[in-house]
């Protein structure tokens, strides 16, 4: 029979012959050689204990949104190492120009645990520990994954608030420790808040800081964004893996927190919100406020001008000098830096560097000796503050259309007011109707 025939030729032919037997002897081989490195494995991994740290805000602007690290206790050794990836130095070469252009480099290392968590502590900050239940050989896999990660030449990374980050580098080893069933859970879950609106939740206390960050923020972090994209927040990692279950290599269906352990808990220290405020109305009592007073020292113009003069040039200097700054960093971020979340904003168009040119006509108004330069130089203020206005509604009207949604209703609110009633429109219109009112009634 033809199988047969192959079959002889096959066993007589002495180069197949030899390589079936070589690779038989691999394949018989490799089973212990497999079982043992499987052993091994198990029993690195018997004797380390795998937990997730969760601090809470800090007092810096940097450590507001609350910082993540991976915990590894060896039995046997009896140490546990601090895996952070929110490593960053001041005094790196160039730091503050590399912020600047969005290059900013982080690392990861690791340090003593409990020295790391008793500093936590000492600053006033939330702490708590969540134990891994995880079989050995992942406890081991993730081990080697995370001393890989701290070599020299695999530390460091170019940082990002929201895609790139201590907490989003704890989330992705978490997901490696499930076999991509973390992952698989949230990623297409729709989330609870925007990306705004999660740092909103973190800013509200800080007028100032509130405004700036949301200020110079575009709209690309206004869209609908997953659970999976919302853990660039540390709590919200704590808050999923609490309650996760996922299936080991045997199918079993096991937590993956084994307990919780909250070590300290921070005292008058201002709240993370469960959701985020409505910050615009603040906003707009401040503009209005600055408006009224505009509109006092305007009062002044006929009884007292030379006070009228001082103090609405000063007060026009200043806010030129506010938010031509404001405007002036707005621009160099949308168009010169790698910081992405700040393109696309439409806040440019009403606050940007041509405001700091209120600084020296605000100046000439208030101290010009020649009539005509201050005169000219009030004219350019109101026709300044015009286009500001007109920049502002603009910014509003735009939102009609599809392509424009930013949420920027707090620049709005506080802008708004003021750019109103410094462009002379309700003067004019106030004269425009004073008029009418004093033309003669035909007989």
């Amino acid at each position: 029979m033809p199988g047969n025939a192959y079959q002889k030729h096959r066993l007589n032919h002495p180069i197949p012959g030899l390589f079936m037997l070589a690779l038989l002897g691999v394949l018989l081989g490799s089973g212990p050689f497999l079982s043992a490195q499987n052993s091994q494995a198990m029993s690195r991994g018997d004797h380390l204990t795998l937990k997730i740290a969760v601090m809470g805000p800090g007092d810096e602007l940097y450590f507001w949104w609350g910082h993540i690290a991976l915990i590894i206790e060896d039995g046997i050794t009896g140490k546990a190492r601090f895996y952070d990836y929110g490593l960053f130095s001041f005094d790196k070469d160039h730091f503050f120009v590399n912020f600047a252009f969005g290059r900013l480099l982080y690392s990861c290392g690791a340090s003593p645990a409990e020295a790391n968590i008793r500093a936590y502590i000492r600053t006033n900050r939330d702490v708590s520990i969540y134990t891994l239940d995880l079989p050995a050989e992942k406890r081991a896999e993730i081990q080697r994954f995370v001393e890989t990660n701290v070599l020299p030449e695999n530390r460091d990374y170019y940082y990002h608030h929201f895609r790139d980050n201590c907490a989003t580098r704890i989330r992705d080893i978490l997901d490696l420790a499930t076999d991509g069933q973390f992952k698989e859970r949230f990623k297409e879950a729709p989330g609870r808040y925007t990306l705004r609106q999660h740092v909103r939740r973190h800013t509200w206390f800080s007028p100032f800081f509130d405004w700036l960050l949301n200020f110079l923020m575009g709209q690309d972090i206004d869209t609908p964004i997953t659970i999976w994209e919302e853990m660039f927040l540390p709590a919200e990692i704590g808050m999923r893996i609490a309650d996760f279950q996922y299936h080991d290599r045997e199918g079993k269906e096991r937590p993956l927190v084994a307990s919780v352990e909250v070590r300290n808990r921070a005292v008058n220290r201002p709240a993370v919100l469960d959701a985020p405020p409505r910050q615009w109305i603040r906003s707009l009592l401040a503009g209005v406020l600055i408006a009224g007073l505009m509109g006092l020292i305007q009062g002044l113009g006929r009884s007292r001008p030379r006070l009228y003069r001082l103090l609405g040039g000063l007060s026009q200097s200043a806010l030129g000098l506010f938010f031509g700054i404001a405007g002036s960093l707005l621009f160099f971020m949308s168009f010169f830096t790698n910081h992405d979340y700040t393109y696309h904003n439409s806040n440019i168009l009403f606050v940007h560097p041509l405001l700091l040119g209120a600084i020296p006509l605000g100046f000439i108004l208030a101290f010009g000796k020649e009539a005509k330069k201050r005169v000219r130089a009030e004219h350019l203020l109101k026709t300044l503050w015009s286009v500001v206005l007109f920049g502002g509604i603009l910014s509003m009207v735009i939102k009609c259309f599809p392509g424009f949604y930013q949420q920027n209703q707090v620049s709005q609110a506080l802008v708004v007011p003021f750019a109103l009633l410094l462009s002379g429109i309700p003067a004019w219109v106030g004269r425009v109707l004073s008029l009418r009112h004093q033309k003669p009634k035909p007989e």
